[in-house]
């Protein structure tokens, strides 16, 4: 059973930086994708980003890009979400999300089986 583990959330001012870390137990991913979605309030879950995990190709929503990098740390198991030039609109709580199936879009939130936990990412202006 595939557990993520999100850390790194906080409150910054805008233009700041903050890098989350989703950490992946229970097994180890060289196939499948992880991504990062976040959830405002009164508003629907979204795409943020994503890494197909064989290959290494990234995926952006279009207000990010520019701004935001998923690297990862295969060694341990591990994805990251570089957030700079942060803004009020980033406010949101974001959730890591990983699943097995190497082909599926990974845009859709119901293409992963694996949640974290979700951590706040607060934006002052």
């Amino acid at each position: 059973q595939v557990q993520l583990v999100e850390s790194g959330g906080g409150l910054v001012q805008a233009g700041g930086s903050l890098r989350l870390s989703c950490a992946a137990s229970g097994r180890t991913f060289s196939t499948g994708r992880m991504g990062w979605f976040r959830q405002a309030p009164g508003k629907e879950r979204e795409f943020v980003a994503a890494i197909r995990w064989s290959s290494g190709s990234t995926y952006y929503r279009d207000s990010v890009k520019g701004r935001f990098t998923i690297p990862r740390d295969n060694a341990k198991n591990t994805v990251f979400l570089q957030m700079n030039s942060l803004t009020p609109e980033d406010t949101a709580v974001y959730y890591c999300a990983a699943d097995s199936r190497p082909l599926l879009t990974v845009y859709n939130s119901n293409y992963y089986d694996t949640w974290g936990q979700g951590t706040q990412v607060t934006v002052s202006s």
